[in-house]
């Protein structure tokens, strides 16, 4: 997956409370087998007024210039619901590298850490008062996972907690399996000296 280093981008507010996973990327389209086509689906029962995708006119991400938005700022308790991992694809494909919401679903902020996406958690009154000057169109941020905050117009900086396994998987843009892979030197070291110490647990 792509790295997370530092994102200077715009904003688009969506501030809506329990926003679940089958809002985000509704159960009907889920119909590819690859993670290939899920962004144009993402908020599709928002974004579109009939089944032939005729966009919502009054839907935010339909409207100038939230359409290149690359962060989101989303209400409590966003990506509840199912576990799809659909969801956090959705939102890459659109373009959003990172979600700032006061709170996620447990499985969705792990789904996010692991495809590339920055889950940050902010006060519900700073994400509300971000959300009310990104409804102007031009509220962009500065977001610094080496640093773990986020910087605003007016020098305004805000930190954020992140566990120390997902950062280094996001900056180093692998997963737990790939975090795991870039030590086989390390393991396979400590593999030669235990054999070498206790032979007989690997004869079994």
């Amino acid at each position: 997956m792509e790295r997370f280093v530092r994102l200077q981008a715009l904003a688009a507010p969506l501030l809506r409370p329990n926003v679940d996973t089958d809002v985000i990327i509704p159960a009907r389209e889920i119909t590819s087998p690859t993670r290939a086509g899920y962004g144009e689906k993402l908020f599709s029962s928002w974004r579109y007024l009939t089944p032939d995708r005729r966009p919502n006119p009054d839907f935010v991400l339909n409207r100038p210039p939230f359409e290149r938005a690359q962060i989101l700022l989303a209400g409590d308790n966003f990506g509840c619901g199912s576990s799809r991992e659909m969801a956090v694809w959705a939102l890459r494909q659109f373009g959003f590298r990172c979600v700032i919401a006061p709170s996620f679903g447990a499985i969705f902020q792990a789904n996010c850490h692991r495809n590339g996406v920055l889950p940050v958690v902010l006060p519900a009154a700073v994400v509300e008062a971000l959300g009310a000057e990104a409804g102007a169109g031009t509220l962009e941020l500065d977001v610094d996972l080496e640093a773990c905050t986020v910087g605003a117009s007016g020098g305004r900086v805000f930190g954020f907690e992140i566990g120390a396994t997902e950062r280094a998987m996001l900056l180093a843009g692998l997963d737990e399996i790939g975090l795991t892979l870039a030590r086989r030197d390390a393991i396979a070291a400590f593999q030669a000296r235990d054999r070498d110490a206790r032979p007989w647990i690997w004869s079994l």
